[in-house]
Order: C-alpha cells, then structure tokens, then sequence
C-alpha cells in the first residue's frame, strides 16, 4: 500500500536524509494517524536500526526486545543489557561498524520505552550528547503516539536534551482531500457528501479509513464497525484513551462533558460539571487532551484573557452522541437513524467542526490565503439567545466574516425570512458587543450552496462543501 499524501511530510523526511548535520527529528501526533507507517515507507524499512517500544511491558521487557533487535541487525551477538545506558552504548557499537553512508534510527513508540524508574530518558541523552550529536551521518527519529510525553519529555525538555531536537513533525489527520484520494485509491466509491458525512463520523484518521469495506455502503459500515456486538471500534474510546494517558478517568469526563456542549466552555465550567478540582490536575488534563489533538483551546473574539476549550476529535463525539447509550441492541442503529431528528441536529454540529478543521479551504474561497488573518470564535451575553457565531476570520485588510454553517443534504439552502432575520440581529449583536469598525461580511459555509431568493443578497460570500475539497 502506497502513502496518499502526506507529501510535504515526505519531503521533509528526505530532505534530512540529505541533511550534512546531525539530526534528531522528533514525530508525533494522534494514535491511529498513521506516523509509523509514514516513517517506514519513507525509508522503505531501510534503516540502521529500527526497535519500537511495547505497551503496559516493564523495563526488562523492553531491554530484552531492544536486545533482540540489536542482535537482528548486529553481526556480532550482544549480551543482556542490564541498564538503558548500556543499552545505548552497544546501540553505539553497532552503528560504529555500520557500512551505512547515513545512519538512520527510527525508535518508535519511545513514551512505552520510558517506565518507572528506566533512567531511559538521561540514558537517551547521553546516547545524543555524548555521541549521535556531533556524527553528521546520524540521522535519529524518535515517534510516540503519547503526545503530551513527547512534548514534555523531549521537545520542551528542560534537562539534558534542552534544545537538541533538530526537527519536529506533527502528523494531523487527513483532510477532505486525502480521503477522498484514499478512497480512489482503494476503489471505495462515495460522493463527496458520503465522505463528508464519513469525516463527520470518524474524522481523517487513517486506521479508521483503512476499516472500511467496499463492498457496503456508508451507513453499512458505521453499522458494522460502531454498532455491531464485535465491531472494530466498538470499544475504541476506552482503548484509545487508556493508551495515552496513564490515568484516563477524567480525560474521559472531560471529552464527555464537552460532547454535550455545542460551543466553548470555560475551564471553571468543565470543573463545576466534572466536579474535577480546577487545580493543577485538571489544566493538566486539558493541556494533554490539546497536546493529543482532542480538544481545541481559543480566545473568544475580542478576548485576550480566559480560554474556551471545545471537543475536536470526531470519533469522541460520535462515541457520546450515538454509541455510549446503543449498547448493541440494534445493529442496524445507523441505517435506521439517518432521518431522525437526532441525527440532523448531530450532523448541524459536526459539519461545523469540519469546516473548522478546513478553515484554510475556507480562506482560499474567499481568496485570502495571502491574507494575515485572526481566527476566533464569538457568543453575546445570556440575553443575546441565539447570538453566537462559530467561525470568524478577521482579516487585515479590513474585513470580517461572520461564518454561517449549513449542512443540508437536500440540495440548494434556502434563506427564508425568520432566518435572514435572525443572521441580521446576530450581525447587529455582534457589531454593537465587539465595537469593530470593520466591514462585516455574511459568509454561508452549505453543502451545495445557497438558493437565489428575495434574502440571499444578504449573503456577500459563499462556501460549498466541494471548496472544503481542494488541495493546498
């Protein structure tokens, strides 16, 4: 299976190949976002040495594995390693002997390697400083799914690794884009609105794509992998999380609580509701559900203090919204909800964070890519019922538009008169609380655009569901 792609990553990978300086590239992102095959098919499974950690295995475990790699790769046969440090410095041998012009390490899944009392964090740093940093045919690439492991202990390491990451490689999901080339490519035939509502569900994380089976249609296969008594992510969540946070209690809580809310909430919201103290713990908890692609934090419009922090991940969300309460007592649940009003007011939320996660889609539309631009979000007080605008691009030039999210698989959105009214009193709203002097451009982000009526002038720009589709 070839990459699809990823290809300002691909370029990247080689141009520190091509590197004459040593280079220590540090690669992270999503568990099930695809890093590890990126690296291994980048290189073509060429390197000097390639080990990966185990998860829930102890420090004799993962010393016997890196052992047992070392041997695979050695000509000569290592003995036992008794220590990380010893671990790294037949590790030294081994590349000291290579023929290999450039030297590349991959170590996969490091934040596994790093159990209670390893030493294998200083063990790594000796390993940099003492050797690999001054070999400029080194080329070290450490990955973990761990994200907030990642950050903290390497690249904002305070210690002896401060400052020695060379590179750094966030891996995002796929876009619209990629999906849709991923789908090609595995002879998966959707429409745009069934990829679209595919991305709503399950986001553009490719060990999610790779699930789907061609031969069912879309409400088949959420059916098979969400519904089912021994489907594939049935039981996902619970996985996922645990694999990234060592305790994962209140991650959970976290995501839950905000699943329900369809706009921001403030971090002493989430503690009264969570009823976890909003301490420590909890800004922990919600930097490292930020760190691992979970949740967004933002300043509202116009704020500079006091963050909001809303659900991102789509498989969460789906998860609270749908499967948390099935319990597999239909397993055609999906197939019959397509029509409900459960599932319409589902997919009004979900679009919207597709269009937020397709926000540089949205600017090329509106032609301001070159543009220096501010995103944010924007709600009035409790009396403005309804003055809320999720998506606001304040623009240098002058200009801000107040996004309008629709998603309608009917056709064409009409624009009726209660609904032109109310776009005009959140206008106004926004305006008279925000005090900009700047032209305030209505913008409608539809699925296949707006009706031409009596109301749709109203409207200065529009965005379709095939603009979320482009490549940048």
């Amino acid at each position: 299976m070839k990459i699809i792609g990823r290809d300002h990553e691909k370029k990247a990978l080689a141009d520190y190949f091509k590197s004459e300086r040593p280079e220590f590239v540090a690669v992270y992102g999503r568990r099930r976002v695809g890093k590890t095959f990126l690296i291994k098919e980048s290189f073509e499974n060429d390197f000097s040495f390639y080990f990966t950690g185990s998860a829930n295995a102890n420090m004799q475990d993962q010393l016997h594995n890196f052992n047992a790699a070392l041997n695979q790769y050695g000509k000569v046969s290592y003995p036992f390693p008794k220590s990380w440090f010893e671990a790294f410095e037949q590790l030294v041998h081994l590349l000291e002997h290579s023929s290999d012009t450039k030297k590349v390490i991959f170590l996969d899944e490091v934040p596994w390697m790093d159990t209670p009392r390893s030493k294998f964090i200083p063990a790594l740093e000796y390993f940099w400083n003492s050797w690999a940093s001054s070999r400029p045919d080194i080329l070290l690439i450490v990955c973990g799914s761990a994200t907030s492991w990642m950050m903290n202990n390497l690249i904002q390491n305070k210690g002896g690794l401060y400052n020695r990451i060379t590179r750094r490689m966030f891996i995002e999901p796929f876009t619209l884009n990629e999906c849709e080339r991923y789908f090609h490519e595995n002879n998966i035939v959707m429409s745009r609105y069934q990829i679209a509502e595919y991305y709503m569900i399950l986001g553009g994380i490719p060990y999610y794509l790779n699930l789907i089976d061609k031969k069912l249609s879309l409400a088949q296969n959420i059916d098979k992998l969400c519904f089912s008594k021994n489907g594939e992510l049935t039981d996902e969540l619970d996985r996922l999380y645990a694999s990234l946070f060592k305790y994962s209690e209140n991650h959970i809580k976290i995501v839950e609580f905000l699943s329900r809310k369809s706009k921001g909430m403030t971090r002493d919201e989430i503690s009264r509701n969570t009823k976890i103290s909003d301490g420590g713990g909890l800004v922990k908890n919600l930097v490292e559900l930020e760190q691992c692609g979970f949740i967004r934090k933002y300043h509202a419009f116009g704020k500079k203090k006091g963050y909001l922090y809303q659900l991102i991940d789509f498989y969460t969300l789906f998860y609270f919204k749908f499967m948390i309460n099935n319990t597999f007592s239909d397993s055609q649940f999906w197939l019959k909800s397509i029509d409900s009003a459960r599932h319409r007011s589902w997919s009004g939320y979900a679009f919207e964070q597709v269009c937020l996660t397709h926000v540089l889609q949205i600017q090329k539309k509106l032609g301001v890519s070159g543009v220096l631009t501010n995103i944010s979000s924007w709600r009035g007080e409790t009396s403005d019922t309804g003055a809320q605008v999720d998506l606001i691009i304040d623009r240098n030039d002058g200009v801000i538009n107040l996004c309008e999210m629709k998603y309608s698989g009917t056709g064409l959105f009409a624009i009726d008169k209660k609904y032109s009214e109310n776009l005009n009193r959140k206008k106004s709203v926004f305006i008279q609380k925000s005090g900009s002097r700047k032209a305030i451009h209505l913008t409608m982000v539809t699925t296949y655009g707006i009706q031409k009526n009596i109301y749709s002038d109203m409207i200065q720009s529009e965005v379709t569901l095939n603009d979320l589709f482009d490549a940048l």
